[in-house]
């Protein structure tokens, strides 16, 4: 029995990330009952995360899994979503009340992406994850205080991303181009296949406005060439020095941690893994490396579940993980 005496509390569970929005419906009993998925991402604008935004996509979708779940008022909801530390504000200002007026909802928390990664991967352990797609950004916690690396963007930092990566390959390849050392002949010829002539790929990165995912594009590239080619090898290895960097600057260091890695960039296999698995190995002997149980959606739904049966599993932090009654009181021990 919880705190307010309802047997099997329900709970709503979001993951707001770069591709778009996903949604569950659950109850702490029973688990996650159905889910909705939406391939628009959620906007910024001058104010941030834009919450009108994402409550257009957000109400019909809660909606619909309410008429199918018959969950009709879950009181406590977890938003995970991208860009939360630096681009929240809106959506901490605004989104407990109108979750409130149009559900029902009690009991709001909203995490940063990395911290539903976090969630996902490790649960309620003390370690690192390594979260790597487009960007990269290392979290870790003690189960006292969060700590994160990186994540500052592909213009200052996610080294070893796959915007890291694809810059790295298509330097190496206009360096063949014009006859400089550390140039790739391979990457040269992928280059010009996939952007043309090497005097029209900076039109076809400058301007664009997603720029980091079409350096990303060329990530997959750089591994499909590292088998034979030591300039792609080189790069890959190089992003396992920077991703074991960032994990060690957040893994507790004492105990036995855990260490897991989460996001779409690792499906480049061996290439990347090994490379990684070694340094992980030599920066942090003392810790564990484990799969990932699950992605951020799952770590929303496992926050969601702890949150509705009375506690929050994983540590409280203004900016990265906050929880808000619709009375409006925000805390840091909220039960």
């Amino acid at each position: 029995m919880t705190a307010g005496g309802d047997p099997d509390p329900a709970f709503l569970a979001v993951d707001s990330g770069g591709s778009g929005l996903r949604v569950i419906v659950g109850t702490a009993a029973r688990g996650a009952l159905a889910q909705r998925d939406s391939a628009q991402p959620v906007r910024t604008g001058a104010r941030g995360i834009d919450p009108e935004h994402l409550l257009r996509q957000l109400v019909p979708m809660v909606r619909s899994l309410a008429e199918e779940t018959g969950v009709r008022t879950p009181g406590t909801a977890v938003v995970g979503a991208a860009g939360l530390g630096t681009l929240g504000e809106g959506l901490r200002a605004e989104l407990p009340g109108a979750l409130h007026r149009e559900f029902g909802v009690e009991t709001v928390a909203l995490a940063a992406d990395a911290v539903t990664a976090y969630a996902g991967a490790l649960g309620a352990r003390p370690g690192a994850v390594v979260a790597a797609g487009t960007g990269l950004i290392a979290i870790g916690t003690d189960l006292v205080r969060w700590h994160r690396a990186d994540g500052w963007g592909h213009l200052l930092g996610d080294c070893g991303s796959g915007a890291w990566i694809g810059r790295a390959g298509l330097e190496a390849a206009l360096r063949a181009h014009d006859g400089r050392p550390g140039g790739s002949g391979p990457l040269l010829a992928r280059a010009e296949k996939e952007f043309g002539p090497p005097e029209a790929l900076p039109a076809a990165v400058y301007p664009r406005t997603d720029r980091p995912a079409v350096l990303a594009s060329f990530a997959p590239h750089v591994a499909a060439c590292a088998d034979e080619d030591p300039v792609a090898a080189d790069i890959l290895r190089a992003a396992a020095r920077h991703m074991a960097d960032s994990a060690a600057a957040v893994c507790p260091a004492g105990g036995e941690p855990r260490v897991a890695l989460t996001g779409g960039l690792f499906k480049m296999g061996p290439p990347l893994l090994g490379p990684l698995e070694a340094e992980l190995t030599a920066r942090l002997p003392h810790a564990r490396r484990v799969p990932a149980e699950g992605d951020p959606l799952h770590g929303s739904v496992f926050l969601a579940t702890g949150l509705a049966t009375g506690a929050m599993p994983l540590p409280y932090d203004r900016n990265m993980l906050s929880v808000t009654r619709t009375s409006g009181r925000s805390d840091d021990r909220p039960y």
